[in-house]
This record gives C-alpha cells, structure tokens and sequence, in this order.
C-alpha cells in the first residue's frame, strides 16, 4: 500500500512538471497570436518540443555565484519554492487512489504562506538592493491577497460545511458556485493572478523598474526552478478554481476542459491588460477585495443559518 502511495506520488511531480513545459509554450503561442505572430515553431512539430529544448539550455548554462549572497538560502529558495508548489498539489481530491485528505483546503492555504518565505529569502540572501525590493514588494503583495484568498474560501466552506475539497464536487452536481457567487468568483481570480505574480500585478518581478524583481541574481538552474514554481502555481490556482466555482470530478474530462479554460484566461489577461501601479494593487486588496469578501462571508453565513431555523 506504502509504495503505491509512492509511485502515486512520483506520477503526479511528472505529469504536474509535463503540465507545467507545455502550459509554457501554451502561453508562448497564445501571445504570440495575439501578437500577431507565430511563436515557437521550430523545435519539432510546430515548436512542440520547445519546453524542453528551453528546459535543456537552462539547466546546462553556467551557474553564476554572487560573492557576496547568503550562500545556502541562496540556493535552497530555489528549490523549497518547487518543492512548496508541487506540495501544495497533495490537497486535490483524487478519486484513484492519491492522496485525498479531509482538511485540504486548510493544507492548501498553509502551502500557499510558505511561498512568501522562498520568495524573501530568495530576495534578501541575493545581498543586491534590486533583489531585496523586488522580494519587500512581492511579500508585501502577496500576504495582502491571502487575506482575500482565505476569506472567500471561508465564505464557500461556509456553503458546503466542511473543509475537504471533495464536498464541493458534491455540492455542485446541479448548480455551479460560480453563478450564484459570480463577484466573489472574479474577485477569486484576480486574487489569484496577484498571487501567482501574474500581469498585471506582477510586481516580483517587474522588468522596467525592479531589473526582473527578486530573482534578478538567479541564472541557469536557480532560475529556471524559480520560472517552474510559478507555471506550476498557477497551473494549480487554475484547477483550484475549477473545484471550488464550477465543480465537476477530477476524473472527468470536461473538468479539465474548465481548468484549461481558466488556465488560459491567465494568459488571455497577460496579453490584453497594462501593468498596475503599486500602490493601486494594495488599495485594491484592502479597500475593495478584503470587504467584499467580507460582506459575502458574513452573507452566506446568515443565510445557511436562517435556511437551518427554517428547516428545524
């Protein structure tokens, strides 16, 4: 039973890593005809084999050490940052045999805190002033948006009365989350976006003024794990967002049609909207996402305990 939980296990990191090289060159090909250009083409058919080719260059360039960086945080950030958003993919509710536990959704947002200390540290051990910027507003930023993550999962766990993703499978059979909970589902995936530092709140990262954010002293390996750790966030942000607001089973194929769908809106969004000003996204989180989130907890909450008295 141990070694099949194994191999389940080593399965998933393979196919999440797959998912994540041509979630990649989706996105590449998107922009590009939304640029009006082709995108990769070259590397095998229609530039298929891309990802990988970039995966090869990547990890065989020479590494370069900073003099003067915190030796081990520098290269563990890294890695602990892979090793958080492959974790974090645990919580699912697989119904062949994974892993599936009853308190994912509390797993989930303890995976999603962690990424805050690979991203600092990775900032501060760089000991360059362009990288511990780049990692104070990344931080910043995304312990802003947890709140809103957690208070709109709190209002939804509120609805299904428990703290495993398996119930909202249940509890949408007829009727998904999403139509009935439409603003707090768009306020889900702006959140989202701000917290996988996705245009247009990517300010870890911002190229024209930050020299690429906190990983401005990574190169080769180091930022290539990096690069991993975020496609595979949102990869899983996509199918998170599938269970909670449209429902459908993890063995169903018009479930991952959705999270296709909502994987590409990421992209979608990268190539249409400009880049928001910083002090604009934290007025955003608190004095607009944090109440209405709010406002729709305490909802939802009055109602499933007024439709509870009524039943009695």
């Amino acid at each position: 039973m141990e070694l099949s939980k194994l191999v389940s296990v080593i399965l998933l990191v393979i196919f999440v890593l797959v998912a994540v090289a041509f979630l990649t060159l989706l996105e590449r090909k998107i922009l590009g005809y939304i640029q009006i250009r082709k995108g990769p083409n070259k590397v095998g058919f229609m530039g298929i084999l891309q990802p990988f080719s970039d995966a090869v260059k990547l990890f065989t360039k020479e590494q370069t050490l900073p003099t003067m960086s915190n030796f081990i945080p520098y290269y563990v950030s890294p890695v602990f940052s892979l090793f958080v958003a492959l974790l974090v993919w645990c919580s699912m509710p697989y119904e062949f045999g994974l892993l599936s536990f009853k308190m994912s959704v509390l797993f989930f947002l303890c995976c999603t805190s962690l990424g805050v200390y690979t991203t600092m540290g990775a900032g501060w051990s760089s000991n360059s002033k362009y990288a511990l910027l780049g990692c104070l507003r990344a931080v910043a930023q995304t312990i802003s948006y947890e709140v809103s993550l957690a208070l709109i999962l709190l209002g939804t766990l509120f609805l299904v009365g428990g703290f495993s993703l398996s119930l909202f499978s249940d509890y949408q059979r007829y009727l998904w989350f999403s139509v009935f909970m439409g603003p707090l589902a768009l306020v889900w995936f702006a959140s989202c976006l701000a917290e996988t530092n996705r245009t247009p709140f990517d300010f870890a990262e911002g190229e024209s003024e930050l020299v690429s954010g906190f990983n401005t002293e990574y190169s080769a390996g180091g930022f290539a794990l990096i690069f991993m750790a975020e496609y595979a966030s949102i990869l899983f942000m996509s199918v998170l967002f599938s269970v909670i607001f449209m429902g459908g089973s993890l063995m169903s194929f018009v479930f991952y049609l959705k999270a296709l769908f909502v994987a590409f809106s990421f992209v979608w969004v990268r190539g249409t909207l400009p880049r928001f000003r910083y002090d604009k996204l934290m007025y955003l989180a608190w004095k607009s996402f944090l109440p209405v989130a709010l406002n729709f907890c305490v909802f939802y909450m009055g109602m499933k305990v007024l439709l509870e008295v009524m039943l009695m």
